[in-house]
């Protein structure tokens, strides 16, 4: 006979939470399983809500893949109760004396409680099977900037995202009556309405639990994710497990390694991109070029010798490329040229 396996699209919470693989990169994650499941999910966003739900479960309690009974202690009940019909005395009609017992041997009653079990647990899972997958088939939205772009998003629930360029968002096109959650790539400035269903961001292998409030994630290109609390409250649970809770005007910053801290911020340097507001403070030449091609949609290159302790603080609101570049190498001497989408930045001395 040829088995046939399941594979993990196909999967809904109940075949998560019992799969040995899946539990082990939950409960003790290695490179190797960790590598399988970001790219599995990188090729299957659809399935992020359901796996981080899964995953959510097998954290919150002491998780064992074997029954709450353990074998032998079943095995004894049920042996113990075949005995003891086996011992019923017979009379001399040849018939077992006991009353109910005669009617329905034990064996009987024994193998229609266990199949009434049987039913009522299949009957169970098939309602969480077809519930999960009537929530898998609601429309996924997804929404993302190329580079030089921004947008704002409005959310089912009358929350707004503010979406940085190179960044990418995903949700349903109706959240669920107990949740609403959505999925990041990238950096985003949430404005979450404050209401009975609690909200998820999935950033990563990161969920942020939101309750009604403002707040920045961005999720870097070092594989470092930063969450930046103005006001509210959230509790973001990270790939490792660990809760931790913010209050305003804390950052937590997760690691690649899953080192994380707190710390404190400055909410015009994190989040007054939003506002369209270009911030450079004491900037590195390495951080201008990076921060000048995401904003405008432009190559940079420098030409010439630099100091490496040079650095440049200022502010643009809403400004243009040439008009930045010109405060940019005003105060330092430098020339620029523009040519299409490329940026040359000289240093003649």
């Amino acid at each position: 006979m040829i088995s046939v396996y399941m594979k993990y699209k196909d999967y809904d919470i109940e075949n998560f939470i019992s799969d040995e693989f899946f539990v082990q990169w939950v409960k003790n994650p290695s490179e190797n399983n960790r590598h399988f499941w970001e790219k599995w999910l990188e090729q299957h966003p659809d399935k992020r809500f359901v796996v981080y739900e899964a995953a959510n479960f097998i954290r919150s309690i002491n998780y064992n893949i074997n029954p709450d009974l353990p074998d032998k202690v079943y095995v004894d009940m049920y042996e113990n109760i075949l005995k003891f019909d086996e011992a019923k005395p017979v009379n001399k009609a040849g018939r077992n004396s006991g009353g109910f017992f005669y009617l329905f041997p034990v064996k009987s009653i024994a193998a229609s409680i266990l199949l009434m079990f049987c039913l009522w647990i299949q009957y169970e899972a098939i309602n969480f099977r077809t519930e999960n997958e009537e929530e898998i088939q609601i429309a996924i939205i997804s929404k993302s900037n190329p580079v030089g772009q921004k947008s704002i998003i409005d959310l089912p629930d009358g929350s707004r995202v503010h979406l940085n360029s190179e960044s990418e968002i995903e949700f349903p096109a109706s959240f669920s009556e107990d949740k609403r959650w959505v999925t990041l790539k990238g950096e985003a400035f949430f404005e979450i309405q404050k209401e009975s269903r609690p909200f998820y961001v999935e950033s990563g292998l990161t969920s942020i639990h939101v309750m009604g409030t403002t707040f920045n994630v961005n999720q870097s290109e070092n594989g470092s994710l930063y969450v930046a609390l103005v006001t509210g409250k959230v509790r973001v649970n990270s790939k490792e497990g660990e809760e931790v809770d913010l209050e305003p005007k804390e950052m937590l910053v997760i690691e690649q390694s899953g080192t994380y801290y707190k710390t404190g911020f400055d909410p015009l340097d994190i989040i007054a991109w939003k506002d369209k507001t270009l911030v450079f403070k004491s900037a590195s030449l390495r951080e201008i070029k990076s921060k000048l091609e995401k904003w405008y949609g432009v190559q940079v290159e420098f030409k010439g010798v630099f100091d490496n302790n040079w650095t440049y603080s200022g502010i643009y609101e809403d400004e243009m490329l040439e008009n930045v570049l010109r405060g940019i190498c005003l105060t330092s001497g430098m020339k620029f040229s523009i040519e299409n989408k490329k940026i040359t930045i000289t240093n003649p001395k």
